[in-house]
């Protein structure tokens, strides 16, 4: 599954090469991790959450059909919370 979204992932962005897909278990499932550059976030995501909408619900049903519970989060790496400058 983790080679499958990689697969999905390095052909939306520009640079492949900072694709970094990750897979975890947690309470809920397995947690497919997806880490890009900053300048390709906004692809992975989608005008109005479109393409990251499509990405989980592809994953989703792919786990369905081979009894494994999936979800999917977008990791921005290097993000700040700015509190009340």
């Amino acid at each position: 599954m983790r080679e499958f979204v990689e697969y999905l992932v390095k052909n939306i962005v520009n640079d492949p090469n900072q694709v970094d897909i990750r897979m975890k278990e947690d309470p809920r499932g397995n947690l497919i991790e997806i880490r890009v550059a900053p300048e390709d976030i906004g692809k992975v995501v989608g005008k109005g959450g479109k393409v990251i909408r499509s990405l989980r619900t592809l994953v989703i049903s792919i786990g369905v059909r081979i009894g494994m519970r999936v979800h999917l989060e977008i990791i921005q790496e290097n993000s700040y919370a700015h509190a009340g400058n």
